[in-house]
């Protein structure tokens, strides 16, 4: 049975949407597999790792019947992406799905369709649209603070709060903290707080347009579902209570300034380089008119960068880890940085001059 006939890219970007949550390694070997399902001209591909179900369709379809089988993610794709660009053919025979373009021809196994673990939707009690772009610069302001692997499982995902008609996203590793707020149309009528697991937040990043095409965004108490376009992603949420955010912020430190973003950004890069991959402390000498950043190694090595800024205030000695306040400068756009700095022991928070809707907490480091 013929399943799909299309250009070879028509047919690969549906796929490349769901394949990127397929992990390598699976529990389940029917979980390496994508789902294709046809209904007449209609084609859906599903693909899931039971946190998250990713599906997208396309009309793309061959005849008018109706069939369904699991396939290798990565051996479809890979297929694909290798044949020169030209018409291909999927058909159904035999527990095997066929690949087919001009002399190239593909035999790959298949499972039943049936068996395909897909998830079952909650009951969502809270729904709201942003749009795509807005949606996805929430995201990249916050993103990269999120921890990785931590053993505080609340901590490797992004906080979403939906608050009247102000949107936050929240995240913290526990040594830094982003947070970021924009504004929806219309109320929510209940404040919503949800962690979103790190991986879903990534694909999001990853598929969000840069578009104002709205995104619905529906919640209940485990689950989310963000539908745009063609998508429709569906996560589990993570369990357990996100940090007093509000706390961490600090409010009284005194000394002020302003510095050039992309100056203050290559000065920490070039002082990085004679930084260890364990030890990656800079220390930051603040006096009036200058900011001085030094590191040095093992092999007493060392560098030194000097910064002309506009303060006057009393001078501070203080370490930072130079990953975490790269990470924050490269996702930033506009021209100038504001810090706000304490003691040698308090945090520092890094926020936009012209906007209150981003901060940035950065914990110093002994050096």
């Amino acid at each position: 049975m013929q399943l799909v006939k299309a250009s070879r890219d028509a047919l690969l970007k549906p796929l490349q949407v769901v394949s990127g949550i397929v992990e390598r390694r699976q529990t389940l070997p029917i979980l390496a597999n994508i789902l294709v399902r046809k209904d007449g001209d209609r084609v859906t591909f599903t693909a899931t790792d039971l946190e998250i179900q990713i599906q997208t369709a396309a009309e793309i379809g061959a005849g008018k019947d109706s069939a369904a089988a699991t396939v290798s993610a990565r051996k479809l794709v890979d297929i694909l992406r290798a044949l020169p660009e030209a018409d291909v053919q999927l058909s159904l025979a035999a527990k095997k799905l066929t690949v087919q373009s001009g002399r190239s021809r593909f035999n790959l196994q298949t499972l039943p369709a049936e068996e395909f673990p897909t998830v079952t939707q909650a009951e969502f009690t809270a729904d709201f649209v942003l749009p795509a772009a807005t949606l996805k610069y929430l995201l990249s302001m916050v993103h990269f603070a999120m921890a990785a692997q931590d053993i505080r499982y609340y901590l490797n995902g992004m906080l979403l709060v939906v608050d009247g008609s102000l949107v936050r996203a929240v995240a913290t590793d526990g040594h830094r903290l982003a947070l970021c707020e924009v504004q929806k149309d219309g109320a929510a009528t209940s404040k919503i707080e949800a962690i979103v697991p790190r991986k879903t937040i990534l694909e999001l990043a990853r598929l969000l347009p840069d578009t104002d095409e709205p995104v619905r965004v529906q919640m209940a108490g485990n689950q989310v579902k963000f539908v745009f376009g063609s998508i429709e992603l569906i996560s589990k949420l993570v369990e357990g209570k996100f940090p007093d955010y509000v706390k961490v912020i600090p409010t009284g430190n005194t000394r002020i300034f302003q510095v050039s973003r992309e100056e203050l950004m290559a000065a920490l890069q070039r002082a990085a380089i004679l930084t260890t991959d364990k030890f990656k402390g800079v220390r930051c000498v603040l006096a009036a008119g200058s900011l001085k950043i030094t590191s040095t190694n093992a092999d007493q090595e060392d560098a030194q960068e000097e910064l002309e800024i506009d303060y006057n205030g009393d001078g501070l000695d203080i370490g930072f880890n130079v990953t975490y306040l790269l990470d924050v400068l490269s996702n930033l756009k506009n021209e100038q940085v504001k810090f706000a700095l304490g003691d040698a022991l308090g945090s520092a928070l890094l926020t936009m001059p012209d906007s209150d809707k981003f901060k940035y907490v950065v914990m110093p480091m002994r050096i």
